[in-house]
């Protein structure tokens, strides 16, 4: 649904999905400007799976709020798919969100007093799919994570594991161009987010995503093709 934000200087999409060229963020505290990010250049090729990593306070969350259009950079620019959606309304850029990028959050975000199955088919909502066109993505998207059996179990039914496989199938029944996930296994155990993690690599390896993955979990981002790490705003080092 790309001519839902279509913009006039928009090129033809490229194999490098992301870019970041100079951008700064700012924001403003007790009076007090605080630096988030600084002057970072970033390119990320179309199926990387790359794992973000540094201390808390770095600028991790803001990077990938910048990436996913959430928020906007003081200075600098960003394109995603060859779109630069700094550039876009807040309008534009809400409808190019919710059709090309899927967030994944540490605390699941599902609504308890609906379904899986109504969960996953929220962000479709705001399509022109027929309900039965988006029922179908619904349970395409539930059978990839291996729920398709729980889709009318309410979260309060479901494992914590599941749940988070829930966010993951809302995430991608979209399609996005993108899947952003913030410490996805930051709230569940090591054999449930082991789970995940070959979850999100196979979304990887066999549909081609990519995916951009927030952790703290060295061994979490094992699972990434590599780590870009930050410090202080700034792209320290990346690790293979």
């Amino acid at each position: 649904m790309q001519d839902n934000v279509a913009h006039p200087d928009a090129p033809q999409a490229t194999d490098r999905v992301v870019q970041l060229r100079g951008v700064t963020k700012l924001y403003t505290r007790g009076g007090e400007v605080v630096r988030v990010l600084e002057m970072l250049d970033l390119d990320l090729p179309r199926g990387d799976f790359v794992a973000l990593m540094g201390p808390s306070g770095s600028g991790k969350t803001t990077l990938l709020n910048l990436i996913g259009g959430l928020d906007r950079p003081t200075e600098g620019s960003i394109e995603v798919d060859g779109l630069a959606i700094d550039r876009l309304s807040s309008a534009a850029l809400g409808r190019w969100r919710a059709d090309h990028v899927g967030f994944v959050f540490q605390m699941y975000n599902l609504l308890p007093v609906l379904s899986a199955e109504r969960n996953v088919e929220l962000p479709l909502l705001l399509t022109k799919l027929s309900r039965r066109e988006r029922l179908q993505r619904v349970h395409t998207a539930l059978a990839l994570v291996g729920l398709e059996d729980r889709a009318r179990h309410r979260p309060r039914e479901l494992s914590g594991g599941q749940e988070q496989r829930v966010g993951i199938a809302r995430a991608i029944v979209t399609d996005p161009t993108l899947l952003l996930c913030d410490e996805p296994t930051g709230d569940l155990d090591r054999k449930s987010g082991d789970e995940i993690l070959d979850l999100l690599r196979a979304l990887n390896q066999e549909f081609g995503k990519t995916i951009i993955m927030v952790t703290h979990d060295p061994r979490a981002a094992e699972r990434a093709n590599r780590t870009l790490h930050l410090d202080k705003g700034r792209l320290e080092r990346q690790t293979h």
